[in-house]
């Protein structure tokens, strides 16, 4: 299961957008990208100085991702995502390795890939889609997440490693002297990234995640200079090592909030040498754009749904807004018994999601993905004295500039925009104007349907 059938269905569907202009990875494509955000999915087929690739973008809006995993709706995609990583599937591993794939082998030079640079103001060319996989040094286990890549050379990247679970295998190298061996894949299926993002205990391979969200038809292949595994479809495979004791600065570049992320001392990556399929397919995903925040949220979305079901009769849809960068804010549509329900299901979302800064409740009359039906249900339906949850002090997320940036700590504000049970729910409802099918198909060749 790869990248190449994907994007042939979302051709057949007709949502592909070729753009045969002949643009610069400084910027001009990272401009197109911004300008289309959301939108179709973008393929630049003429890459300034890099002749062969083409640069995909725009790859998961919600309904491809919706369609990668197989799902007709969002309650299913996180039925299916939950199921997934409580009942991982280890994936077959070819015998033929990584170089039998079919690749152009090639002694490592970065500068060669089409990696772009974003937004005035990062320190460089970044690659942004890379699923980044490793092994403990005993083998034991496997961790497979997305990280950042600051291309400083012909070999050399720096990479933004946070502290959680590549950073404790890279530290359990460090203990032994070792470098990290890593497999960087670049232009994989989407449900491989989504599984990468997504948080499972230290010891359970997001890969065996990916495999029980494709399937089971998700293989791995070996790679040859590195102890390090990577799927076998990857347009693009780096194979590398995190130095032990080799540090450099890294950043700035923009993060989820659409803001300029701080310079840190980071680790520096090795390259060893890069392996391609003919023709590559690169995916940049643009800094806070709508694919970052959608697959780096989603799996958050799916913990809130499931943490907010155990105390309400029932979630209908959770979305993190484009707006709160599909991280700090999130609109839930439940279905209440009693008014208590709309705070406690406040309370278990931020219980699911430490990050999250901002919560409002709405009925399921309400399209949480329309912010001015949010809006208005918290204009018709919240009183501040009644509805109000206000969490002060509380652990809140670092990639909110407003937070304190030393601690984390936040105030955190749910917002109950739900009809009073007690309340006469016409006096809450919107006006509709009865449409009968003729005015519906000339509202239809209208636009307007």
């Amino acid at each position: 299961m790869s990248l190449r059938p994907f994007l042939a269905e979302c051709e057949e569907k007709g949502e592909v957008l070729e753009v045969s202009e002949e643009l610069s990875t400084e910027y001009e494509i990272a401009a197109i990208i911004k300008a289309l955000d959301g939108g179709p999915l973008l393929a630049f087929t003429r890459v300034k100085g890099h002749a062969g690739f083409t640069v995909i973008s725009n790859l998961c809006n919600r309904a491809r991702l919706l369609r990668a995993l197989g799902a007709e709706d969002v309650e299913g995609a996180y039925r299916k995502l939950l199921e997934a990583a409580g009942n991982p599937l280890e994936p077959r591993v070819s015998s033929s390795g990584a170089e039998a794939e079919e690749r152009v082998i090639k002694e490592p030079d970065l500068r060669e890939l089409p990696v772009l640079t974003h937004y005035r103001g990062d320190a460089g060319p970044y690659i942004t889609s890379a699923v980044i996989s490793a092994l403990s040094p005993d083998g034991a286990v496997e961790n497979v997440s997305v990280h950042r890549l600051l291309v400083a050379g012909r070999k050399k990247m720096v990479i933004r490693l946070v502290p959680r679970h590549l950073y404790r295998l890279w530290q359990m190298a460090r203990e032994e002297g070792r470098d990290l061996g890593v497999a960087i894949s670049i232009g994989v299926h989407p449900a491989v990234i989504l599984a990468s993002t997504t948080p499972v205990p230290f010891g359970v391979s997001e890969f065996a995640v990916a495999n029980a969200l494709l399937g089971g038809r998700l293989e791995l292949v070996e790679c040859g200079k590195v102890d390090a595994r990577a799927p076998a479809g990857a347009e693009i495979i780096i194979e590398a090592v995190i130095k032990a004791d080799e540090m450099a600065p890294e950043g700035p570049l923009v993060d989820i909030t659409g803001t300029h992320d701080a310079v840190r001392q980071q680790p520096v990556v090795e390259a060893k040498r890069v392996l391609m399929r003919e023709r590559p397919y690169y995916h940049a995903i643009l800094p806070a754009g709508v694919e970052h925040r959608l697959l780096m949220g989603f799996p958050r979305e799916a913990e809130i749904w499931r943490a907010v079901s155990k105390v309400v009769p029932r979630v209908r849809a959770v979305n993190l807004t484009l707006g709160g960068c599909g991280w700090l804010h999130a609109v839930i549509a439940i279905e209440k018994n009693v008014d208590g329900d709309a705070k406690n299901a406040i309370m278990a979302a931020f219980a699911a999601h430490p990050s999250l800064k901002h919560v409002v409740i709405v009925d399921p009359d309400i399209d949480i993905y329309d912010p001015v039906q949010v809006e208005w249900a918290i204009a018709t339906r919240f009183q501040a004295s009644e509805d109000l949850v206000l969490v002060p002090n509380a652990r809140g997320s670092t990639l909110d500039p407003s937070a304190d940036q030393a601690t984390g700590l936040t105030t955190k504000v749910g917002l109950d925009a739900t009809i009073p049970l007690e309340r006469d729910r016409r006096a809450f409802e919107r006006a509709v104007i009865p449409v009968g099918p003729g005015v519906e198909e000339l509202l239809r060749r209208l636009g307007r349907a």
